[in-house]
């Protein structure tokens, strides 16, 4: 009775996340999976309710972190998405930004390293930390891979 009676309440005291990665599908994605019927008359990139965010915008081809990101509170602006990677290259991180707006509830993002930014479609990361950063550096969210802490801590 003690042991439910402390367990309730800790999970009542315990703060709710306000922000948290619901999933995140790494999968490499070439231009024609993007261009739907419309861009065919309109001649501009339809994404549908997702937000596509490149780090070369000119190039489509590249290696994308799809990432649903739930937010309870309000819309935040002015936040961005770290994406570290460790490519099969080297074991040094690289790093990519990508400024955003979060609205409020569910929102999808495409994060992708594209044209010089990937090196092909056979190309698959070793490790990568995706974190979601306020203005102030305050971390909103973060998810990582398996292999992103190495015993070691190579992948710190």
């Amino acid at each position: 009775m003690r042991i439910a009676l402390i367990f309730a309440l800790l999970t009542t005291l315990a703060p709710a996340a306000d922000v948290a990665f619901t999933r995140i599908w790494p999968s490499w994605r070439d231009t024609a999976s993007f261009v739907r019927i419309s861009e065919y008359f309109g001649g501009k990139e339809n994404s549908g309710r997702q937000t596509m965010l490149r780090t070369q915008p000119a190039n489509r081809d590249g290696y994308y972190f799809l990432t649903r990101v739930k937010n309870d509170g309000s819309a935040k602006a002015d936040v961005r998405f770290v994406l570290e990677i460790i490519t099969p290259a080297s074991p040094v991180p690289k790093t990519f930004t990508f400024p955003a707006t979060l609205p409020a509830h569910s929102h999808v993002f495409n994060l992708g390293l594209t044209g010089g930014d990937w090196a092909g479609e056979d190309v698959h990361p070793v490790a990568w930390r995706l974190r979601l950063l306020t203005a102030d550096d305050r971390e909103l969210a973060a998810e990582q891979s398996f292999l992103w802490r190495m015993p070691d801590g190579a992948g710190e």
